[in-house]
């Protein structure tokens, strides 16, 4: 095999995704640390301490002890070269965690023990089901009470639709917590706390060992017994295929605080996952292997160096092999560049690199040509991908600036932040830029266009919060919104790309639109 292809197979892209609180920023903390990226598992409790989480870098995270955006994050492990998109877990979380889905080849769902699926889990899922994306899952803080494991399977499959395989077994819960049981070897894993440092003090006992009883008593035995039974007997086999299409979910079950099961997760998900896959471009499909470099923008994050006031554009290498000073072509802007200052980041820290290959993510300095969804690619091999879809907002507020003076940094700011696709924008018909509807996917995106509006474009605002809860893109090109009847608290407006759409306080008012204009049609995202 070629070293090209090789550096190729050995990569890994995958996205971390969990509702709040279920462990997802202390996992990737600790496999970060097995991949030697981290010497010490920074506490991702915040508040208390000044060691934040390596993936939470802006201002605001670090006050909360929350991820608001997007961190990308690279380490090498057994020969592997793995690429962690990190998302937001957050209840007001962005559209951009939507948005990094888009680069990920696979996903690993959180889930805590003690409450099974939650609903930013459930959002998740369906980008990650809309694109096929295999997920595995990790169930974690078994060393607190948690749920009867087969009522947390039965959670996934029924709220999620997914088959699930459980990979190991826990024995035990919270205090009495006595490990996993792994099914493929069938050997016992013995849990011993050990405060989260790298080495786990491992006891290894085969399930037919006469000294079982010993090590997790007879009652675990006997329970464990049953279970295995009762699993052989009844659960889904095991069907790589059906894993790596999205049809079947792997699950693990470990601790991530106290980094029991962690390493044997992520041994066993490099197997179970691909090296990077093709990418659906317009007119056809690119293999990872093709000789010509491409690429796409999936985030773009303004002021990540405060100092320096400058822009990144974050892209994910689809084929080929990037080279530092390569002349591009940037397919949107129609023009020929070089990528100046190609960066690999963690979190705030960057090194710059010589190369990269398909499936990392690389980030760029953007002086402002970038839009999320563009395609880089060879001088020689023009193409263009599919666009990145724009996900319905669910909170809206209107947004003008305090001061009418600074009209003009009020406009560049909220169209830099919407550029980034931390926030939407949009305008009723026929009005200006001196106030716009502001659509966000989480309500303390808000707080974030505030808190930014005045750190980085020195700019108040007054933000009134607006009843609408549904928006639809009109899917009829050729539609004028002007003539549609409607309900009276429905509104109609434009976004940045000229489309048109329409707000609504209630489902009711939706379905009282499509009856009263026969053949239209509303989407709940745009491809454009």
């Amino acid at each position: 095999m070629s070293d090209y292809k090789n550096e190729i197979e050995k990569r890994r892209t995958f996205a971390i995704i969990s509702h709040p609180d279920a462990g997802k920023t202390t996992l990737t903390e600790k496999l970060l640390l097995y991949g030697g990226a981290i010497n010490m598992a920074g506490s991702v409790k915040g508040k208390k301490t000044s060691k934040h989480a390596v993936s939470d870098w802006m201002e605001i995270e670090k006050q909360r002890g929350i991820s608001v955006t997007s961190s990308v994050l690279q380490f090498k492990y057994n020969g592997y070269c793995i690429n962690i998109l990190d998302t937001p877990g957050h209840q007001d979380f962005s559209e951009d965690t939507y948005r990094t889905l888009m680069a990920a080849d696979s996903a690993v769902m959180v889930i805590d023990a003690s409450k099974g699926v939650e609903n930013q889990t459930k959002k998740l899922f369906k980008v990650c089901v809309m694109r096929n994306i295999p997920i595995i899952t990790f169930i974690n803080k078994m060393d607190r009470e948690a749920r009867n494991t087969f009522e947390l399977l039965e959670d996934i499959e029924n709220v999620l639709g997914i088959h699930t395989y459980p990979v190991n077994w826990p024995i035990g819960c919270g205090k009495e917590f006595k490990g996993v049981y792994d099914r493929k070897s069938r050997n016992i894993l013995a849990f011993t706390a050990n405060n989260g440092q790298k080495e786990v003090a491992e006891q290894i006992v085969s399930i037919d060992d006469d000294n079982l009883e010993d090590v997790i008593g007879s009652l675990h035995k006997d329970e464990l017994m049953d279970d295995v039974e009762l699993l052989e007997g009844a659960g889904d086999d095991f069907d790589l295929d059906a894993v790596r299409s999205g049809n079947l979910t792997p699950v693990f079950f470990g601790s991530a605080l106290t980094n029991f099961g962690v390493e044997p997760f992520l041994e066993d998900f490099l197997k179970l996952t691909t090296p990077p896959l093709p990418r659906q471009a317009e007119v056809d499909t690119v293999s990872p292997y093709s000789p010509y470099f491409s690429a796409f923008v999936f985030k773009i994050q303004a002021n990540m160096n405060k100092a320096h006031r400058d822009r990144v554009a974050f892209m994910r290498i689809c084929s080929g092999k990037f080279e530092k000073n390569m002349e591009v072509y940037h397919v949107q802007g129609g023009k020929k560049m070089r990528l100046s200052q190609p960066q690999q980041i963690m979190a705030q820290e960057r090194e710059i690199i010589e190369e990269a290959y398909a499936g990392d993510i690389i980030g760029v300095f953007d002086p402002g040509i970038f839009s999320i969804g563009d395609t880089i690619c060879s001088p020689q091999e023009k193409f263009r991908f599919k666009g990145i879809p724009t996900f319905a907002p669910e909170h809206f507020a209107l947004v003008r600036q305090k001061d009418t003076m600074k009209r003009k940094q009020f406009i560049k700011g909220t169209n830099q932040i919407a550029q980034e696709g931390a926030i939407q924008i949009f305008q009723e018909l026929g009005s200006g830029m001196e106030e716009v509807i502001v659509g966000v996917v989480g309500t303390l995106q808000f707080e974030v266009l505030e808190y930014r509006l005045k750190n980085e474009y020195n700019v108040d605002i007054i933000m009134t919060t607006l009843p609408y809860q549904h928006i639809r893109w009109i899917a009829n090109k050729d539609l004028d919104p002007k003539t549609l009847n409607l309900a009276s608290d429905t509104k109609r407006i434009q976004d940045l790309k000229d489309n048109y759409l329409l707000l609504f306080t209630s489902p009711w008012n939706i379905t009282w639109a499509l009856e009263h204009n026969k053949g239209l049609e509303l989407g709940e995202f745009s491809e454009d």
